[in-house]
């Protein structure tokens, strides 16, 4: 038996063709949604990148604990458990948060890994003039001069590091397509931004534009006139397009090789984008609207063979190490959370009913499949308005580190030791003290939505009876996770 993940970063399902979009050209994620079950009601858990990640190991959410970061020593890890299990783990990857502080124990779990260079201000290729090198620099403008910096070595689409990534991909597809007991995660960052891509995809979408150079949006409200606001989405479309190419290219072998009677075939994402929806950019700074957190899904299971089907069961990342773990005949870990999927593939047989989401002191937020329950910092008594000063946030870890950095001596004068959780193994952990990100999560009243009456998100509803339910809801899976007693306090719930 075989499986593959291709895995994307930032997909906005509702600029996809089978998920209703009509201008953006995605014809093999058409071609995908006809040879698999193409889920409605997919979740994210954890945002963003690497708390995502960790959720792809473990099986369980990552944000009501700690924030961006590595893989915990006390940390279940599906790839290496298929490894310990006699089970091939390979990852090709352009995911430079991989190579980071925050996330350097990830891609080491696998069996064998490759790595491509370039992505975003992956710092690659040295260039003195180009000022990327003073470290007291802005860190957000040394990003950006590192990208401008890549992108004079990726001049051809087969440099791009996505093109790298699958054209490795399908050699190790090609290598090992006659032997057994194998899992690939075909890993691209694309298309997160910065939406750079080749003159080709850009044809398929012409427009008249002379403004600055703009395909790298900031994480805030819009501002632009509505011809750059276009001009950024027919960027972010660009990408789109050669990201459906490519996955074009793993169905392709697929088909030459055979490869649908005895492979696993999940397609996904960590989570999506906002380009103008809500009036917003990006990601993070914004309440948790589905343009975020209702993601693509796709799975071909060879044992059930369903292919051009819709489920609407209510699944998440956190399902996907169960799924592989099962598929392999291995049994997952007493910690892992997520379920199988094989069922839900066959027959669309339900396994939650109810999925939490959210970044580590951002709104905890719960969806049913018909409402989604935005729970910010603060009580019922101000609609849980948040509280900015005072409320409680910690960090528990025993690998203190950021996205690209280890934590400050500062951040370290006061640790204490807070006993094991029930997924620690035993392990007491760190708790250290936390501040939210500025530039990340902001602060916004609790908000409710009836999707059934309201896909859009536009009008969010008062109803205390429904609110209740969905509180009882989160507060159980808040629960059913361990979830450290502050979190019940700053979000004005009994635990």
């Amino acid at each position: 038996m075989k499986a593959i993940m291709v895995m994307f970063d930032s997909l906005n399902r509702r600029l996809m063709e089978p998920y209703g979009c009509d201008w953006v050209h995605t014809p093999n994620f058409t071609r995908l949604a006809e040879r698999s079950a193409a889920f409605e009601k997919a979740f994210i858990g954890s945002m963003p990148c690497m708390p995502a990640r960790r959720e792809l190991h473990t099986g369980r959410y990552n944000f009501l604990h700690r924030s961006w970061g590595p893989l915990e020593p006390f940390d279940d890890s599906m790839p290496q458990i298929l490894d310990e299990n006699g089970v091939h783990s390979h990852k090709v990857t352009d995911h430079q948060h991989y190579w980071e502080d925050g996330g350097a124990t990830y891609h080491t779990r696998f069996t064998t890994h490759e790595f491509n260079r370039g992505q975003e201000g992956d710092p690659w290729k040295g260039v003195v003039e180009a000022g990327v090198a003073a470290k007291d620099a802005d860190r957000r403008k040394r990003t950006r001069q590192q990208d401008q910096v890549n992108r004079e070595y990726i001049n051809e689409e087969s440099l791009m590091p996505q093109a790298q990534t699958f054209a490795k991909g399908i050699k190790f597809i090609r290598t090992n397509a006659g032997a057994d007991n194998w899992y690939l995660q075909i890993e691209t960052f694309d298309p997160h931004e910065p939406f750079f891509t080749q003159p080709g995809w850009k044809e398929l979408y012409p427009h008249e534009y002379d403004g600055p150079l703009f395909d790298w949006p900031p994480y805030t409200r819009i501002t632009e006139p509505p011809e750059q606001v276009q001009h950024m989405r027919y960027e972010y479309a660009a990408l789109m397009s050669m990201c459906d190419h490519y996955l074009g290219t793993v169905l392709d072998v697929m088909d030459e090789l055979n490869l649908w009677d005895d492979t696993l075939l999940i397609v996904t994402t960590d989570h999506g984008f906002h380009l103008g929806e809500h009036d917003w950019w990006g990601k993070m700074r914004m309440p948790w609207y589905n343009e975020l957190a209702n993601i693509p899904f796709f799975v071909w299971d060879p044992r059930a063979k369903v292919a051009g089907e819709r489920r609407s069961s209510l699944v998440q990342n956190i399902d996907v190490p169960a799924t592989l773990l099962e598929y392999f005949g291995i049994d997952r870990p007493k910690d892992m959370q997520g379920v199988p999927l094989r069922d839900t593939v066959a027959d669309d047989a339900p396994v939650r009913e109810a999925a939490l989401f959210g970044a580590h002191g951002g709104h905890v937020n719960v969806t049913d499949g018909r409402h989604v329950y935005m729970r910010a910092d603060g009580d019922l008594s101000t609609r849980g308005r948040a509280n900015e000063e005072g409320q409680p946030l910690y960090n528990y870890t025993l690998m203190a580190t950021h996205m690209r950095h280890r934590f400050q001596v500062e951040e370290l004068q006061d640790i204490e030791l807070a006993p094991p959780f029930t997924f620690t193994k035993g392990c007491p952990t760190m708790k250290i003290g936390a501040k939210r990100a500025p530039l990340w999560i902001p602060f916004y009243e609790t908000l409710l939505f009836d999707l059934e009456s309201d896909p859009g998100q536009l009008n969010p509803i008062e109803d205390a009876s429904v609110e209740a339910d969905m509180i009882g809801k989160l507060v159980a899976l808040m629960r059913a996770n361990d979830a450290p007693s502050e979190q019940y306090e700053r979000l004005g719930l009994n635990a």
